[in-house]
C-alpha cells in the first residue's frame, strides 16, 4: 500500500507547487531554467503514475465499506459526464460560464463515482485520494487566481465538442479498461 499512497501523495504535492508554492516554483525555474523545471515536473508526474500502478497492482483488495447496489451502474453514466466535463477544459464552451474549473470537476467525478462502485482500500486509497486534490486544487486556483470573470457566451453549438469528445474518451477507455485495468467497467 505505501507505493499507492507514495504516488498519490507525490501526484498531489508536484500539482500543488504551482498553486499554492509560487515562490518556490519561481526559486526552482531562476535556478534550473523554466525548461528542465518542466521536465522534472512531467518527470515526477510519470514516475507518481507508476508508483500508483505498482501499488494498485500489488494491494489486495479487502473490503472497508459496502458501496451502494446501484454505485456500478452509476459509474457509467457520471463517467460519460466526467470525460466530457474533461474535454470541456480544452475547447471555448458555456459550460465554462458554469464551472470555473470543469477538468478538475470531472476529475472529482471520476474519483467520487468510482468510491460509489468500489469499497476496498485501495480504491479508497486512490480515488478518495485524487478526489481529494481535485477538490483541494479547485480551492486553492480559487484563492490564487482571485475573483472569477466569467468567458463571454457562446452559440449552444459549442457545447457539441466537449459532448463528442467526452463520448469518444469515455468510449476508447470504456473498451480498454479491462486490459488496461484488469477489471471490467460493464455494470453487472
Amino acid at each position: 500500500m505505501i507505493w499507492l499512497v507514495l504516488g498519490v501523495v507525490i501526484w498531489s504535492g508536484v500539482h500543488f507547487i504551482p498553486m499554492a508554492a509560487r515562490p518556490l516554483r519561481s526559486a526552482c525555474i531562476a535556478r534550473i531554467g523554466e525548461g528542465p523545471y518542466k521536465g522534472l515536473f512531467a518527470l515526477s508526474l510519470i514516475g507518481a503514475i507508476a508508483l500508483m500502478v505498482t501499488g494498485w497492482g500489488q494491494v489486495a483488495q479487502a473490503p472497508v465499506y459496502a458501496a451502494p447496489a446501484w454505485g456500478r451502474a452509476a459509474l457509467t453514466p457520471l463517467m460519460l459526464l466526467a470525460f466530457s466535463l474533461f474535454a470541456a477544459s480544452a475547447v471555448p464552451t458555456n459550460l465554462k460560464r458554469m464551472l470555473r474549473h470543469p477538468q478538475l470537476t470531472g476529475f472529482a467525478l471520476w474519483a467520487g463515482s468510482h468510491l460509489l462502485a468500489n469499497g476496498d482500500g485501495r480504491s479508497l486509497v486512490l480515488f478518495g485520494g485524487l478526489g481529494v486534490w481535485a477538490v483541494v486544487s479547485m480551492l486553492l486556483l480559487n484563492r490564487r487566481d482571485g475573483a472569477w470573470e466569467k468567458p463571454e457566451p457562446l452559440p449552444w453549438s459549442a457545447e457539441l465538442k466537449p459532448v463528442v469528445g467526452g463520448v469518444v474518451g469515455f468510449g476508447v477507455v470504456f473498451v480498454a479498461h479491462a486490459w488496461l485495468f484488469g477489471v471490467s467497467p460493464a455494470p453487472m
